[in-house]
């Protein structure tokens, strides 16, 4: 399903050149339960935007459900972030004002889908996470454990083939963070494709897999052994 290819990404800042990714090669199966790590500056950010077509490689080939994206326009991107990638961020991204299935039906808008049907679809998604009693609730009458879960619904509402999570616990309690990553685990089981990335290694322990990254290079990539029921 995805399917890096000698992946090399290079910032200039000034006269200096930043190499940030040195030449990743890594395939993930649909269906697969991973997690990115590594510490700041390792270049684990810079791999999970080029997975989320959020940035382009510099060299090397990116292919998602068989589709070559890095050489995609960048409207061309936006179709494929919006149609097959669910993004979750650790500052959830919530609009303030709208309540919580309006947020969750945002990204059906730019699909000019009828407004009975984003509607439904979004209603499922928050009930999919256990908030179908929270419709109606504004951000600032949520959780942080509630608004994380809405952020979640909004990435699921499209039918992603991946949802990818950017330290989807960070802004957590640690009870939270675990209720979070046991929907994670619910989400996996029901067949979604999930990559966190994370610097937490209790977090990372959630997947099956662990694919650690420093200097710009995958160092390490191994299965995790199945967690205590």
């Amino acid at each position: 399903m995805i399917e890096l290819r000698g992946i090399v990404k290079k910032y200039v800042l000034g006269e200096e050149t930043v190499l940030a990714l040195a030449g990743v090669d890594l395939f993930i199966g649909r269906n697969e339960y991973v997690a990115l790590i590594g510490p700041s500056g390792s270049g684990k950010s810079t791999l999970m935007n080029i997975i989320g077509c959020l940035d382009s490689p510099s060299e090397g080939q990116y292919i998602l459900n068989g589709r070559d994206t890095s050489s995609l326009r960048d409207d061309e991107l936006a179709i494929v972030r919006n149609r097959e990638i669910g993004f979750i961020f650790q500052s959830f991204h919530l609009l303030p004002r709208q309540t919580a299935l309006q947020n969750v039906m945002q990204p059906l808008v730019y699909r000019r889908m009828p407004p009975a049907e984003r509607r439904e679809r979004a209603a499922h998604a928050l009930e999919k996470v256990g908030l179908g009693d929270r419709l109606d609730h504004r951000p600032n009458q949520l959780s942080g454990g509630q608004r994380q879960r809405v952020a979640v619904a909004r990435a699921l509402v499209g039918e992603p083939s991946l949802l990818l999570a950017d330290e989807p616990t960070g802004n957590l309690d640690s009870r939270t963070s675990l209720e979070i990553m046991a929907l994670f685990d619910a989400l996996h089981a029901q067949g979604q494709t999930v990559v966190i990335v994370t610097h937490e290694p209790d977090i990372a322990a959630h997947c099956r897999r662990t694919i650690r990254v420093r200097d710009g290079l995958v160092v390490e990539d191994s299965l995790n052994p199945p967690r205590a029921a």
